[in-house]
């Protein structure tokens, strides 16, 4: 069956990649907001920060689910069940997608609730 990324993208580093972008993301918006609210955007409204944070929360609500994907692939697609506690090759790989896939949810609801401000909020407070 032929896939879109190779299975040798699945390393020790797709672990990280779902809490990375939540961290990115969580990050753009605390400092869009409060450069925003402190100095402005080129004179651009309330409404374009709210725009703007809710597309890079679309970008990264579609990398975290991507890497969520990776991470059940390689979980083998769910067929193996935990416990991963074996000492082989086979189980370290299950028990690491198994975990990435965990963390991609997890991360994934952190997305929306770093984005709620900004759906919730109509200006500044000041």
């Amino acid at each position: 069956m032929w896939h879109l990324l190779p299975k040798e993208v699945e390393s020790l580093w797709t672990l990280f990649t779902a809490p990375v972008v939540w961290a990115a993301h969580f990050l753009f918006c605390y400092l869009a907001a409060a450069v925003y609210c402190e100095k402005g955007f080129f004179g651009a409204g309330f409404d374009t920060l709210r725009l703007t944070i809710g597309l890079v929360t679309m970008a990264a609500l579609a990398m975290i689910v991507l890497a969520a994907f990776l991470a059940w692939r390689q979980w083998g697609f769910g067929t193996g069940d935990p416990p991963h506690d074996d000492p082989s090759r086979r189980d370290r790989l299950l028990f690491q997608g198994y975990a990435t896939l965990l963390l991609s949810g997890l991360s994934f609801v952190a997305v929306i609730f770093t984005a709620l401000p900004a759906l919730f909020l109509t200006g500044c407070l000041r």
